[in-house]
C-alpha cells in the first residue's frame, strides 16, 4: 500500500483526506484515523507533506502485515473521525510486539 492508496481508501470512506497516526497506548499500537483533514485551511501539511506521511503510515502497515486487516476495518466501522474523537484501530502485533514499541513513531 502508498500513501496515495491510503488517502483514496479514506476519501472512499469519508470523502476527506483524514490525518492518521500511529499512537502506543497500555502496550498496544494503534492506527488512529484523527478529525483533521487535508482539505481544511487549517491543516498543518500542505499535500505532498500529507502524502509523505501517508507513505511512512502505510510503511509501517506493510511491515507489520495489517494493510488488509485496517483496509476492512475503515471499509466497514459506522464509526466516523469528528472533532475531539478520533477512529481507533488496534493493531495486533503478535509475538514481534516488543519490538515495535520500543520504536518512537
Amino acid at each position: 500500500m502508498t500513501g496515495q492508496e491510503l488517502q483514496e481508501l479514506l476519501l472512499d470512506k469519508w470523502g476527506y483526506s483524514f490525518d492518521i497516526q500511529l499512537r502506543q497506548a497500555q502496550g498496544k499500537v494503534f492506527v488512529q484515523v484523527m478529525w483533521r483533514y487535508l482539505e481544511q485551511a487549517s491543516f498543518p501539511m500542505d499535500e505532498v507533506e500529507y502524502l509523505e506521511h501517508l507513505d511512512d503510515v502505510a510503511t509501517h502497515l506493510e511491515e507489520w502485515g495489517s494493510v488488509g486487516y485496517v483496509r476492512q476495518y475503515i471499509e466497514k466501522t459506522q464509526e466516523r473521525p469528528r472533532l475531539g474523537k478520533a477512529v481507533s484501530i488496534p493493531i495486533d502485533l503478535g509475538e514481534r510486539a516488543s519490538e515495535w514499541l520500543i520504536s518512537d513513531f
